[in-house]
């Protein structure tokens, strides 16, 4: 399961992200709709750990995934 919880990412001083919560099923197909410059891009990639939050927690099967590195996490089964 991936559970992602209050996240929030930010580009210097511009709120990408303001505080968004979901969880996703070992089974489930989720995508994330939006606009130009929503914030999916960023979403994805804070996610996969090319981000990095400045607040909020990514645990994938339990465990905190927030402040592994991207080549890590691939290895964990998050692709």
């Amino acid at each position: 399961m991936l559970k992602v919880e209050n996240l929030v990412v930010r580009y210097g001083m511009i709120e990408a992200i303001k505080g968004i919560s979901f969880e996703v099923n070992d089974g489930e197909i989720v995508t994330l709709i939006g606009a130009n410059g929503a914030g999916k891009t960023t979403t994805m990639h804070t996610i996969s750990g090319l981000l990095k939050p400045a607040e909020g927690s990514i645990l994938l099967d339990g465990v905190d995934i927030t402040k592994i590195p991207a080549h890590k996490i691939v290895t964990m089964g998050l692709a």
